[in-house]
């Protein structure tokens, strides 16, 4: 019933690690998901170092999506957004043919405090790659709330069990945060292509197989495993139709090898407008002479 289970990575953005899940080499999307990252868990004192943010820098061809269990964000955008995102919100941005945002831990930065969440990268279906770049700010209300037994769910994104998120989607998909105490049992969606669930804190079992914290389960296409949690378990369920194969290059998404290079010579000519509220500084193309004392590209 499982296909895979795949464990996150640490990987660094300068000023904090991640878990990333995916891409992973033996399994580049989940769906339509073509990057997932943990950010967190962390906690920041008063005073942290601007090398946490996440300073201007460029997508194409995908969604982004951020959520958060703990913490804040503060999004720019070339397109004039300044939204911060908190727990149980979501911030949705659609980079199409090209967007640039940065991502600021500055109430962190002012006060300290912990900070956890998940970014999520969602492939736009072709005829979508190059639609123009928006962003749509989502609050808790607009997030279907559901749950019985003491389990409580919150559809984030997409549809499932007869409910539908108002983030604004482009194809097939569910995005699910679960919290299921020690005992209690959850059933995946049903209705799409290819499914998967992220453990982010506590244990499950699922189709007669432990799954840990910072775990992501892949489920074979057809099966429905109930999940168990063994103890208090958070949990992200997501799935989706696939889209096709996708090319990833840095921040960049695409059918199209071509159009990524197009995105590359783009950005390292200064060609894609950065954020108006956030147009001092940017990320430099990785493999730049200028990227290589920077690091967080």
């Amino acid at each position: 019933m499982i296909e895979q289970v795949i464990d996150a990575r640490r990987h660094s953005l300068g000023g904090f690690d991640v878990g990333r899940v995916l891409p992973f080499r033996k399994r580049r999307m989940v769906g339509p998901f073509a990057f997932f990252d943990h950010m967190g868990p962390v906690d920041f004192p008063a005073g942290v170092s601007r090398d946490v943010d996440v300073r201007p820098h460029p997508h194409i061809g995908l969604s982004t999506l951020t959520y958060l269990f703990d913490g804040e964000i503060m999004h720019r955008d070339s397109v004039g957004s300044v939204q911060a995102v908190r727990p149980g919100e979501v911030n949705w941005m659609t980079a199409g043919r090209g967007i640039t945002h940065s991502e600021r831990f500055e109430r962190a930065r002012r006060e300290g405090g912990h900070q956890d969440g998940i970014q999520v990268w969602v492939a736009l279906p072709e005829e979508f790659e190059e639609c123009e770049p928006s962003f749509a700010h989502v609050p808790a209300d607009g997030l279907p709330h559901f749950g019985d037994g003491g389990v409580a769910g919150q559809l984030i994104a997409g549809e499932a069990f007869g409910l539908r998120s108002e983030v604004p989607v482009y194809s097939p998909l569910f995005y699910i945060h679960w919290t299921v105490p020690a005992g209690a049992r959850v059933e995946m969606p049903t209705g799409v292509a290819e499914r998967a669930v992220y453990v982010a804190s506590g244990q499950v079992e699922a189709g007669g197989q432990a799954l840990q914290a910072g775990q992501m389960a892949v489920f074979n296409p057809g099966t429905a495993p109930a999940i168990r949690a063994v103890e208090d378990a958070v949990l992200i369920a997501l799935g989706g139709e696939p889209v096709g194969p996708r090319f990833i290059d840095w921040n960049f998404v695409s059918s199209r090898k071509e159009r990524i290079e197009q995105a590359k010579a783009d950005w390292r000519a200064g060609r894609m407008k950065l954020p108006d509220a956030d147009s001092d500084e940017f990320i430099p193309l990785p493999g730049d002479p200028e990227a290589q004392a920077n690091p967080m590209s």
